[in-house]
């Protein structure tokens, strides 16, 4: 699955690969849908009007696992994937039990925000400093602050940008002629 930091990044882009080239052959299906083979046997369900819906809003991809694969893997072509890395870091986070919240926000905070982060995301100093005093006692919104603010940078600069690729008019153009 392309879901969580569990995955790694070439599973996702495998199924990526996996999903342009199914998203490719549904003019030849009368029934406007396909079921492709995934890895550990997980079916792909696609709809001729899936990627079609990613255009009406951000929320509408990310809320796709087959959105979120594809813009997963134009982040990752962009080299900037550690950005909705990092926003499904936290979005999981939000799932901790309570008694692992320091472990993992730790664990993300060396990872995204701190300033010798193997994957930094781009944050501004205070937006920093926010998160580095939340994590003098972590609690489930400590990340809120950040999160939101590369949800926005994605928002506003990756999505049009993913709109406007390649596979991107390729998927949606075979979808409006589907």
């Amino acid at each position: 699955m392309c879901r969580g930091l569990e995955s790694l990044p070439t599973t996702c882009l495998e199924r990526a690969k996996e999903l342009k080239a199914l998203f490719g052959s549904l003019l030849q299906k009368s029934n406007h849908s396909i079921t492709g083979q995934a890895k550990k046997n997980d079916k792909l369900r696609l709809n001729v009007d899936e990627p079609l819906k990613w255009k009406e809003s951000f929320d509408s991809l990310l809320s796709s696992q087959n959105g979120l694969c594809l813009f997963r893997e134009f982040l990752h072509s962009e080299f900037s994937e550690e950005n909705i890395t990092f926003y499904l870091a936290c979005e999981n986070y939000r799932k901790t039990k309570h008694s692992k919240l320091a472990a993992k926000a730790q664990n993300i905070y060396d990872e995204f925000i701190d300033s010798d982060a193997p994957r930094e995301v781009n944050l501004d100093h205070v937006t920093k400093a926010i998160t580095k005093e939340n994590m003098e006692h972590p609690n489930l919104s400590c990340f809120n602050l950040a999160q939101d603010k590369i949800y926005t940078l994605m928002e506003k600069d990756c999505y049009p940008r993913f709109l406007k690729s390649s596979t991107y008019l390729e998927i949606s153009r075979n979808a409006k002629t589907g």
